[in-house]
């Protein structure tokens, strides 16, 4: 059965890694949301406005990762592998103290967040989940990359396929259903970046924490990281998850048969916007974005094969 009643975190817990693009080190501690409060990040390097809450309409940038924004201009970035663990872990509301501008990357899956939420205690509040029901077909198409959603009263299902030049990448397609599926697969799967683009990437001002220990880098024949992939399909899986991350900003537990060909943190941001700008056969009211950004992503510009 499913369950109807929003959760949070009985007591707080703590992580410590690097930045992935800052290259700071980073800390966070997860504490106990109070209902309908939903996910909150509070800069506590900063003394004033200094929460930030994690809602679609806030995403400003989508630079290889998703990054959220308060009115005062305070940011905070790389969230998606978190908020993926959280979904996972079945929490619907919580603040999370950073003490940087960044989440740590930790291994560049959700893996080590859920690890640690599973072995928490998780409890029951008394105010319901906010489902999100899809009664039509959604679509968004931009150039050659493509998101739908159709109904499904159950469950959120996800059907991504990748299509890149590279063969180790290659055409990779996966479906996974949160209800039915064993998930660890995505959960550990990491971030990915060609090794061709690291340059360019570095030039760009990110990934200045990068290495082989919270990414994978594809060269043109091999993965370079001596122990290899972890599954098969790690690359799409990865995608996976920050789709998973990135719906969790939609302040809902969205119901419904995804399909994204070539999507990732922009596009995702994009559909969530006009997804939720549509009537649909919910009894919540409707969700209107405040501010819309043109140019969310820059490795569109760069035309470079890289996924946070």
């Amino acid at each position: 059965m499913k369950n109807i009643y929003q959760k949070t975190l009985l007591a707080a817990v703590g992580f410590e890694g690097i930045a992935l693009h800052s290259g700071r080190k980073s800390n966070i501690k997860i504490y106990p949301g109070k209902e309908n409060s939903g996910i909150i990040f509070k800069r506590i390097d900063l003394k004033k406005n200094n929460l930030v809450e994690a809602i679609y309409s806030n995403v400003s940038s989508a630079k290889l990762c998703t990054t959220i924004e308060n009115d005062h201009g305070v940011k905070v970035s790389t969230i998606e592998h978190l908020l993926a663990a959280l979904y996972l872990a079945d929490i619907d509301n919580a603040i999370i103290e950073v003490d940087t501008d960044e989440v740590p990357i930790m291994d560049g899956s959700a893996k080590v967040f859920l690890d640690v939420l599973k072995k928490s205690r998780i409890i029951e509040l008394k105010a319901k989940r906010k489902f999100l029901k899809i009664d039509k077909k959604i679509e968004l198409v931009d150039g050659q990359r493509t998101i739908s959603i159709e109904p499904n009263d159950e469950t959120l299902e996800v059907e991504f396929q990748l299509n890149y030049k590279n063969q180790i990448i290659g055409n990779q397609k996966n479906i996974i259903n949160f209800d039915r599926d064993n998930f660890n697969d995505v959960y550990e799967s990491r971030t990915f970046c060609l090794y061709n683009d690291i340059e360019k990437i570095k030039q760009a001002g990110l990934a200045k924490g990068g290495s082989l220990d919270n990414a994978i880098v594809v060269g043109e024949i091999k993965v370079l990281n001596e122990n290899g992939l972890r599954n098969s399909k790690e690359f799409v899986n990865h995608k996976i998850l920050d789709l998973v991350g990135d719906f969790l900003l939609s302040g809902y537990r969205i119901l419904g048969k995804v399909k994204c060909y070539q999507g990732g943190h922009e596009l995702t941001n994009k559909f969530l916007r006009k997804m939720l700008d549509t009537k649909l056969d919910t009894k919540k009211t409707k969700v209107t974005s405040s501010r819309i950004p043109e140019n969310l992503n820059i490795a569109k510009s760069l035309k470079l094969a890289v996924n946070a």
